[in-house]
C-alpha cells in the first residue's frame, strides 16, 4: 500500500509543471521520474517513443505550441497492482488552453479548448519504464468544427470528473476495499462478453453491476450515454451491431487491471480484437476487416455497483487499420478555412 501511494507522488512534480507549464521545470521531473529508455505510448498519429526528451519533444510541445497558455487539470489519480504485481498509476483530466496557432492541422479558434486524456504509468524501483496515454484528438476537431467523420450518437461535452469529489484526494487505499472494486469490473465485464453469443441483453444482467443513474463517458466521436438505456442506445447496441464477435479473442490480449478504493482501471495495448463484420458502428460498412483497439479505463463504484465510467478509445488509430485518413479529410474539409476565423 505504502509503495502505491509513494508511485502517486512521484508523479505529483511531472503533474505541477504541467499546470503552470515550466518548460524546465517539466524537463526536470521527466527526467527525474522515467527511466533513461523508458516507452511513451500515445494515441494515432503521435505512436511510441522512446526516452522523457522524445515525449516532450513531439508532443508535449506540439501541444504546448497551439496551446500557449496550456495547464494541465487532473480529477482522477489512482494507483495500484495488477494481477501479476505489476504498479500502476493512473491519471484522468483535461488539458486546457487558448486554441491559438494550428495542433495536427486543426485550424485555431482563438478560444478556449479542452482535450482530455487518460494516461496510465508502470512503475518499477520507483520509475516510469511505460506510458500508455490516449488524448482526445477528436473533441479538438469537434470544438473546431472540424470534425470530418460521422456525428456523435451521445452528448459531446466537456467530461466532468467524479460526482464524488474524491478524483485525488480520498482515504488511504485499503487492498481489500481496491481488490473488490477490480473485481466488480473484472465480473461485469464478463458478463458484458455473454451478449450477444450466449443470448440476448438480459444475460448481462447489467441493473446487477450498474447504478441506474449511471454515466457512461465516451470519447468523442461516440459520445456520453446516460443510464443503462443511455448506454446502450448510444454506444452497445451500434458497437455491438457492427462488431458481434467482440470478446472472442480474450486469450490474446494482455489486461492490465487495477483498483483504489472505489475506483477501477483497465489499460492494455492493444485490449480488444474484434473484425466489422456487419453495418451500424460509425457508418462504418461491412468490410470484414478485423481490427485492433486501445481503450483506457476508468470505473467508480458507488454501494456496490458502478455509478461512472469514463472511457478513452484511439478512435484514430481504428480508423487508420481500415484506411480512412481522418487528418487528410480535416484537410480537405478545411482548405478554404481562413485560419483563425
Amino acid at each position: 500500500m505504502e509503495g502505491h501511494a509513494n508511485n502517486r507522488a512521484r508523479l505529483d512534480g511531472l503533474r505541477a509543471a504541467q499546470y503552470d507549464w515550466d518548460e524546465t521545470g517539466l524537463r526536470a521531473a521527466l527526467d527525474g521520474i522515467s527511466a533513461p529508455d523508458a516507452v511513451f505510448r500515445l494515441a494515432h498519429p503521435f505512436g511510441d517513443m522512446t526516452g522523457p526528451s522524445a515525449f516532450h519533444d513531439n508532443a508535449l510541445a506540439v501541444l504546448k505550441a497551439a496551446w500557449p497558455d496550456i495547464e494541465r487539470r487532473d480529477w482522477i489519480v489512482m494507483a495500484g497492482e495488477d494481477e501479476n504485481g505489476i504498479e500502476w498509476v493512473g491519471c484522468g483530466g483535461h488539458f486546457v488552453g487558448t486554441f491559438l496557432n494550428p495542433f495536427l492541422e486543426i485550424p485555431p479558434t482563438g478560444h478556449l479548448a479542452h482535450m482530455r486524456f487518460h494516461e496510465f504509468y508502470r512503475f518499477e524501483n520507483g520509475r516510469i519504464i511505460e506510458m500508455q496515454a490516449l488524448w482526445d484528438i477528436p473533441e479538438v476537431m469537434m470544438q473546431a468544427g472540424a470534425w470530418p467523420m460521422v456525428p456523435s450518437l451521445g452528448r459531446e461535452f466537456c467530461i466532468p470528473g467524479p460526482a464524488s469529489g474524491d478524483g485525488l484526494i480520498r482515504e488511504a487505499r485499503d487492498p481489500a476495499r481496491s481488490a473488490a472494486s477490480q473485481q466488480l469490473i473484472i465480473d461485469m465485464l464478463n458478463h458484458m462478453k455473454r451478449h450477444p453469443s450466449q443470448g440476448g441483453p438480459e444475460v448481462m444482467e447489467m441493473p446487477r453491476f450498474w447504478h441506474p443513474r449511471m454515466n457512461w463517458y465516451g470519447p468523442a466521436g461516440i459520445g456520453t450515454g446516460r443510464g443503462i438505456e443511455g448506454f446502450r442506445n448510444w454506444h452497445q447496441i451500434p458497437f455491438l451491431n457492427g462488431m458481434p464477435n467482440r470478446g472472442s479473442k480474450v486469450a490474446e490480449i494482455t489486461y492490465h487491471f487495477f483498483g483504489d478504493n472505489d475506483y477501477a482501471a483497465v489499460t492494455g495495448w492493444p485490449n480488444m480484437i474484434q473484425t466489422i463484420s456487419h453495418d451500424g458502428w460509425l457508418g462504418i460498412p461491412p468490410l470484414g476487416k478485423e481490427i485492433t483497439m486501445r481503450s483506457l479505463d476508468f470505473w467508480r463504484g458507488e454501494n456496490g455497483l458502478i455509478r461512472e465510467n469514463w472511457v478513452m478509445v484511439d478512435l484514430l488509430h481504428m480508423y487508420d487499420q481500415i484506411g480512412i485518413d481522418v487528418f487528410a479529410r480535416l484537410r480537405e474539409f478545411n482548405k478554404r478555412r481562413v485560419i483563425g476565423n
